[in-house]
């Protein structure tokens, strides 16, 4: 049993900046949970409260059941990856990765099995009696988190592993640590600032802002539902288009006024849910992949939009096109063999199944 508990956690520097404000955060056991936010949300400071290398200055961490407030890190069977590896550049990966198990006074057999264990799991077996300096990027990535694993701790920590990588190595990279999580089952909490990240890996994702928790939830449920308007502009690349809008009420319909003369209709499934913000200035949310050419969205939820484009942006499976509604740049996505040309008008339409509407004063989506 390794679940991870944080009670009102709140950190404080200098009894004046609150780097965290007093979250609250249950972490299943064998679960793998990605706390995503800008730098300086919190998210790294609550990582390493959790590890023992800060200092909470009030609230309760438990791992397995058991208060590590005041259990220093080297007890709280933990096992962390860093940003920057840190390998003993004098020593083979075989003995980087069984340093610790060395100190502990393991068995020479013992240190072997563990160790070609972790080697099988992480394809490093021919690694073994190379240094640290003979090794690529993603090689040093992987001894790291053989150290780790050989460890056979209660709970991995990561701390934005995969950023001194480069594209390709990280998408690979992203991919091999899911399968050594599949492999492992271990309760793992992981920091990134990468979005991409955070919902290709995580079983849940915590959204960090400003050192509080905007929403937790599956990869997909933060997608589709997002809380917040900085939730719903944070999660998705490119991000969710945002268009300052009124919600207008006639013949007991709703409709959405974006300005430049464009209007759209509200699903009829959802008047019930917006009519109580009729006629008040919203944001009207809307992903570039359910703002796309007519021919590709049911008829039956389609709201014709007839637009400029500024940009075009061939990605090779889709074309980007930018637009602007009413002064706010938008963004759209459109088959490749849509005709798209920028500096010229071209019929889109919204998927108005999928909107959402968010209340400007309180940043809720309705």
């Amino acid at each position: 049993m390794a679940q991870v508990s944080l009670r009102r956690i709140v950190k404080e520097y200098e009894g004046q900046v609150q780097a965290v404000k007093g979250i609250d955060l249950d972490i299943e056991d064998e679960e793998f949970v990605v706390l995503v936010g800008p730098s300086g949300c919190g998210k790294s400071t609550t990582l390493r409260m959790i590890a023992g290398l800060e200092e909470i200055t009030s609230g309760e961490i438990a791992i397995g059941g058991e208060v590590v407030n005041d259990i220093p890190p080297r007890d709280r069977d933990i096992a962390m990856v860093f940003q920057n590896y840190a390998l003993y550049p004098h020593m083979s990966v075989y003995d980087n990765i069984s340093f610790g198990l060395k100190l502990r006074k393991f068995s020479r057999e013992e240190i072997k099995r563990r160790v070609d264990n972790a080697a099988r799991i992480l394809g490093i077996g021919e690694l073994l009696e190379r240094k640290p300096k003979a090794l690529s990027g993603g090689q040093r990535q992987r001894v790291a988190m053989g150290r780790a694993i050989v460890r056979d701790p209660k709970v991995f920590l990561f701390d934005e592993p995969l950023s001194n990588l480069d594209a390709k190595l990280r998408v690979q990279m992203r991919t091999e640590i899911k399968q050594v999580h599949q492999t492992v089952r271990t309760t793992t909490v992981y920091v990134t600032h990468d979005q991409v990240e955070a919902m290709t890996l995580a079983d849940r994702v915590v959204v960090m802002n400003h050192g509080i928790i905007e929403q937790v939830g599956p990869p997909n449920e933060l997608y589709r539902n997002p809380a917040t308007i900085f939730v719903a502009g944070f999660i998705g690349s490119p991000a969710m288009n945002m268009i300052p809008a009124t919600l207008t009420q006639a013949a007991g319909a709703l409709s959405v006024q974006l300005g430049d003369g464009l209007s759209v209709p509200v699903p009829e499934e959802r008047t019930a849910r917006y009519a109580p913000h009729a006629n008040k200035d919203l944001l009207f949310g809307i992903r570039p992949e359910h703002l796309t050419e007519a021919t590709r969205i049911d008829k039956q939820n389609l709201a014709p939009l007839t637009v400029k484009l500024d940009v075009i942006e061939p990605m090779g499976m889709e074309t980007l096109v930018h637009f602007h509604i009413n002064g706010t740049s938008v963004c759209g996505r459109v088959d490749p063999a849509a005709g798209a040309v920028a500096g010229t008008m071209m019929p889109l339409a919204a998927h108005m199944e999928h909107m959402h509407l968010i209340d400007k004063t309180s940043g809720k989506v309705l």
